[in-house]
């Protein structure tokens, strides 16, 4: 794996570029966890693909002094970030897995920039987390604000509290201990403002906008995002289709790898 130290964008996003392909295979990750994430699902195709790895600002490696609450207010920042990295690759048409807010990053991303993308895989991902209307996104506002009030008061507890839930698999206790550590890893501030950014994130008006073959994945028992959510994007996305994967919990791609490797490879034939 090599270090890309050249260009503003691959310091600032920690971009490591492995793999012996052409094609581009971009991989990336949700709250509180890194681009080591995925270290369970790059070695099925670093054969075929040049895959892209990076940690978003606040987040593992990243250039901590790059985040600011002004400028990551909104997830239209990421995107950005994105589309530098890409355009310092010299990219185009690239596979893009996004884990949860990821998913989202990468769709504001591809409807701006539509030639960078070829296929989009989208994993426990939701467009608004926060119910509105005949709209469920699986939160009322009132549960969010709660949350927000218990991570900024001690995010520490809130980390080693919740890692469990949102992993799922409470038969392997390992991976909410292994989750827990990535999250108490962050920033407290950091982390309760990204999650905030996410909770306020809409971009159900922008899924119809979205040309590219997208594949939506979802895992069962996942306490964030609702199978509702999943068939919601499959709905509204133009093509789109739905993969219900032998997984649980929010982070599949760390519980049951071989799921994720499995999905990916069908889409991409």
């Amino acid at each position: 794996m090599t270090t890309q130290p050249e260009g503003s964008a691959l310091r600032r996003n920690n971009v490591h570029v492995t793999g012996r392909g052409e094609r581009a295979l971009v991989l990336a990750h949700g709250f509180g966890i890194d681009q080591t994430s995925w270290h369970k699902v790059v070695p099925a195709f670093e054969s075929d693909y040049r895959i892209v790895l990076f940690d978003h600002v606040g987040a593992g490696g990243s250039d901590l002094s790059a985040y600011s609450p002004r400028r990551y207010q909104t997830m239209n920042s990421y995107a950005d970030d994105l589309l530098e990295l890409l355009a310092e690759l010299d990219v185009r048409d690239v596979v893009f897995v996004g884990h949860s807010m990821s998913s989202m990053v990468g769709l504001l991303a591809a409807t701006s920039e539509p030639e960078r993308f070829g296929k989009l895989i989208l994993l426990n991902c939701s467009p608004r987390y926060i119910n509105d209307g005949d709209y469920f996104g699986g939160f009322e506002q009132a549960e969010v604000d709660g949350l927000h009030e218990t991570m900024a008061a001690n995010f520490q507890a809130w980390a080693a509290g919740s890692a469990s839930m949102i992993m799922g698999n409470p038969e392997r206790p390992e991976l909410a201990v292994e989750f827990a550590q990535s999250l108490s890893s962050m920033r407290p501030d950091i982390g309760v403002s990204i999650s905030r950014m996410i909770y306020r994130t809409d971009v159900r008006d922008l899924l119809g906008g979205l040309t590219q073959d997208t594949l939506i994945v979802h895992s069962r028992d996942d306490i964030v995002v609702p199978r509702q959510v999943s068939e919601y994007l499959v709905q509204h996305i133009p093509n789109a289709q739905l993969a219900s994967i032998d997984a649980s919990g929010h982070l599949p791609h760390m519980s049951a790898p071989g799921a994720i490797i499995a999905a990916i490879q069908a889409f991409l034939g």
